[in-house]
């Protein structure tokens, strides 16, 4: 039997399971309790944040046999997950749930299809629910032919459109549906969510590691999850930072705040060597330098503003901040004019054939303004 893949094994499944959302679980239980959905949705934001997750639990909330029948059940604006509509549709199986990708069918044959099978009135469910992932991806004509439906559509259509790229979408379209927006999730949720998988999978793996991986997910549960199971997958329950550093080319805390201890004491040997180790292990330094600036930029914060670190307590480990905050304390006036001189680098190394160059001169230029 094929491997689910761990980020579609712990899919949320019901409103309250979708983390870091809270805003939009609210309106959308308040409207399901109500039964007052809408018959068109567009769910934008980032990749990874919930927005297709969203569309099947509204399907779901839609068609749910329970609901239909238990008014006291319907008041908790959930799914039952239990009814056969609600399985036939975490399975995949649901005919009257139809997810078209925009991406591939973004003309305007395939949005006349589309057209001729809302006609059609459900084969099993109460609702026909459409979800055209990728939305931006649509044509013009395709665009037209999908507002004709949705100035008029039929009582028993939901129409939900997912999109990373919300200003592609026509304003005449989006006047005609409810908007939502999917933020980013914090560092804090994901790392709980993370941790709490690991547990179900009996896999062994440290808090840094975990910071590590949701630190490159940047804010979505789904490339976290699928990282994880990547590190899984190698057969191995125990899962360490080395191991995540190799795979995705990215260095964890503890050795970026070495590298930054190393700048804010002027240490111009030390960091060279440092970067010289980065490059020789095969290492993205674009990478690496956008997070010494992002560390360098923290730090700087907090010497200006201590009061952040509320603000930062969000986004990192208690333990990482602490020394964030070690470091504020040794910050001058001229570790600023270093942090500008590395955004300045980072931007030539992006079109440099040879990118270490601009980063190690950003380095000579700015620590030697620190020592004089």
């Amino acid at each position: 039997m094929p491997h689910l893949a761990i980020y579609r094994k712990y899919r949320p499944a019901t409103f309250e399971d979708l983390l870091g959302q809270e805003t939009i679980v609210k309106i959308l239980k308040e409207e399901a309790k109500q039964d007052r959905l809408s018959h068109a949705y567009i769910f934008s934001g980032p990749r990874g944040t919930g927005k297709t997750t969203s569309a099947r639990l509204i399907a779901k909330i839609a068609n749910c046999e329970k609901r239909a029948s238990d008014q006291k059940f319907r008041e908790k604006g959930e799914p039952c997950n239990d009814c056969a509509t609600c399985r036939a549709i975490d399975e995949g199986k649901a005919l009257d749930v139809i997810e078209i990708d925009g991406a591939s069918n973004r003309g305007v044959d395939e949005i006349r299809n589309l057209k001729e099978s809302i006609r059609t009135s459900p084969s099993a469910s109460r609702f026909k629910v459409y979800i055209i992932d990728e939305a931006h991806m649509l044509t013009k004509d395709a665009w037209n032919a999908l507002l004709k439906t949705l100035e008029e559509p039929p009582a028993y259509v939901v129409i939900i459109l997912a999109t990373t790229e919300i200003e592609k979408v026509p304003a005449t379209i989006s006047s005609r549906a409810q908007k939502f927006y999917f933020k980013l999730v914090p560092r804090e949720k994901i790392v709980q969510k993370l941790a709490r998988i690991a547990k179900e999978e009996d896999v062994k793996i440290s808090p840094e590691a975990l910071d590590l991986i949701a630190d490159y997910a940047e804010g979505s549960f789904r490339d976290s999850e699928s990282l994880l199971d990547q590190m899984v997958s190698f057969g191995d329950k125990t899962v360490d930072v080395e191991e995540i550093e190799k795979a995705v080319g990215k260095i964890s805390f503890d050795k970026i705040d070495a590298f930054a201890e190393m700048l804010v004491k002027g240490d111009v040997s030390g960091a060279l060597a440092f970067v010289a180790e980065v490059a020789d292990g095969g290492f993205n330094l674009s990478q690496f330098l956008r997070d010494v600036i992002q560390h360098l930029r923290r730090i700087l914060v907090l010497r200006v503003s201590p009061q952040m670190e509320e603000i930062f307590k969000k986004e990192m480990m208690a333990e990482h901040l602490a020394k964030l905050i070690a470091q504020s304390k040794n910050l001058k006036p001229a570790h600023i004019a270093l942090l500008k001189t590395l955004i300045n680098a980072y931007g030539e190394m992006r079109y440099s054939q040879f990118p270490r160059i601009p980063l190690e001169v950003a380095i000579v230029e700015g620590l030697e303004k620190i020592k004089s």
